[in-house]
């Protein structure tokens, strides 16, 4: 899984993003999988299934076929994912810088006093979350 995120498209739209979430989650789904962890009203089963295809036309998905039946299952790892969309944030918003993109946050109220400490020992080379 551990894939090059180079080649392929760097985010997911959010219907796709839902969709991976749960495939990450559950490793090898069906699309009645899928449709089974949406809430009411569920989305379109030919929706699904075509936002599924989508996906393994962008290389995050493959498939094992049973007949007419596929399963799906991750071709690229949610951390590989998560580190290339958070470099393109850290990049496009702030600069690279760190410090920027931890200060927003603070400015916004988005980090509490707990969560502060805690990054203040990760940086520190402490243990943390």
């Amino acid at each position: 899984m551990g894939e090059n995120l180079k080649n392929r498209p760097q985010e997911l739209t959010k219907a796709e993003l839902e969709i991976m979430q749960i495939i990450w989650k559950k490793e090898k789904v069906l699309v009645h999988d899928i449709l089974a962890e949406f809430p009411e009203p569920k989305p379109a089963y030919n929706t699904v299934s075509t936002i599924v295809r989508i996906l393994e036309n962008k290389g995050f998905v493959s498939h094992k076929a049973y007949g007419r039946t596929y399963e799906y299952f991750p071709a690229v790892a949610k951390e590989d994912y998560t580190n290339s969309y958070m470099k393109n944030v850290l990049n496009n918003f702030f600069d690279g810088s760190v410090s920027r993109m931890v200060n927003f946050f603070s400015a916004q109220k988005s980090i509490s006093l707990e969560e502060t400490d805690e990054i203040l020992k990760i940086l520190n080379g402490g243990s943390g979350a």
